[in-house]
């Protein structure tokens, strides 16, 4: 098969819902950016995948209007919140088949402000079995919204079966905001402490508000192409997505809370990954993944394989997350710091390891990165992980 590179990306500061353009804009300007990167026209784009949650359909098109109309398929993605990762996904899909050789992956999100809620309240939820479940599960469990409550009750067990100190989660939404204070594209910059976080307003037990990601709006952009297109255009400095895998719900999903929001899912894309790279996490240098709430960071480091299961307490405390340390974990922030517009965060997270890999991150630039790692979720579900490497 074809390799997949990504040559161009680019992506717009996220911010607070109310302060955004329309998602028209803000997609076309990201696109911009990412051909403009590229170092080509978008007369090249045979293909285009488009991710948002929250719109109505053919909001895509309405997008890539905006830049011109070229008479090529675009397919609208919805995933939840690993839909910019699904596109990318399908992006690379079409180029590694040699469906084409140059594809365009770009992911967009208007949101509200507050907690995520049900938009169509006349059909059933998608996650409504999840919503079952955790109740049979925690039927204790105190009343929340129900993203806090699902990751909640993660961190919950996790405390609970390792022995944990809470404060883990703390020290991540400080590490994570200390990253962000150097990245012009987020929207937290000032730095936090532990006590600040801690005395936060509580959502759920062991989860405060600064422990959560905001409902944010932005953009973010990917160019994708193949070997020949890229020899052809006298393109340099690609970035090849060397092995990418997606995962659904099994029924090991209802066993747990971890499960519940994407643990195993995790688990079983990243073995995937390592096994058609050839090589596991010990080759990482950066990583960017699904901190949504920062219990899901740190379950996350133990289902990526970054530490062992049970200690990730001791990789934090170690700062094997953060520069000088064995990983630098969402250098960009991450979804809690940087943002979370739900169609815009995979696409995101990939333009920020395709900088890494490019030593282009400015003051964020990790030292000597040559492999990042992806990791990207969506309940309902979906995971998507991915590894790069410079070509």
């Amino acid at each position: 098969m074809a390799k997949a590179n990504i040559i161009g990306v680019g992506m717009i500061p996220f911010k607070k819902p109310g302060q955004q353009e329309p998602y028209e804009i803000m997609a076309s300007t990201a696109v911009l950016h990412a051909l403009e990167d590229a170092g080509i026209d978008y007369r090249e784009i045979e293909q285009a995948y488009a991710s948002y949650v929250y719109g109505d359909s053919t909001c895509g098109q309405t997008a890539l209007y905006r830049i011109g109309l070229s008479g090529i398929p675009i397919i609208n993605v919805n995933n939840n919140c690993s839909s910019g990762s699904t596109a990318l996904f399908l992006a690379r899909q079409a180029i590694e088949s040699g469906e084409a050789d140059c594809v365009l992956a770009f992911g967009f999100e208007e949101m509200k402000p507050g907690a995520l809620g049900e938009v169509w309240k006349d059909r059933t939820s998608p996650l409504q079995d999840f919503i079952s479940q955790l109740e049979r599960l925690e039927p204790e469990a105190p009343e929340a919204p129900l993203a806090p409550r699902l990751f909640g009750s993660s961190g919950k067990q996790y405390i609970e079966k390792y022995g944990a100190n809470p404060d883990i989660f703390a020290r991540v939404a400080v590490k994570t905001r200390s990253h962000a204070a150097h990245n012009p594209n987020a929207i937290f910059r000032a730095p936090l402490t532990v006590e600040e976080v801690l005395a936060a307003p509580v959502l759920f037990p062991y989860l405060t508000r600064l422990c959560a990601c905001p409902p944010s709006c932005g953009a973010a952009a990917a160019v994708v192409c193949s070997d020949a297109f890229a020899r052809k255009h006298g393109i340099t400095g690609a970035v090849t997505i060397v092995a990418q895998a997606m995962t659904t719900d099994t029924p090991a999903t209802y066993e747990d809370p971890m499960n519940l929001v994407g643990y195993d899912m995790t688990r079983r894309a990243a073995q995937k990954v390592y096994e058609r790279a050839g090589f596991g996490p010990e080759r990482v240098q950066v990583v960017e993944l699904h901190d949504c709430f920062t219990p899901n960071e740190v379950i996350t480091y133990e289902a990526l394989g970054l530490c062992p299961e049970g200690g990730a307490e001791k990789f934090i405390r170690d700062a094997d997350n953060t520069y000088g340390g064995k990983y630098v974990v969402n250098p960009s922030g991450g979804l809690m710091s940087k943002g979370h517009p739900l169609g815009a965060t995979g696409l995101a997270q990939s333009a920020e390891l395709v900088w890494q890999l490019r030593g282009q991150a400015g003051d964020r630039q990790v030292e000597g990165a040559s492999v990042a790692l992806q990791h990207n979720l969506g309940l309902g579900g979906a995971c998507v992980v991915t590894m790069y490497q410079k070509a």
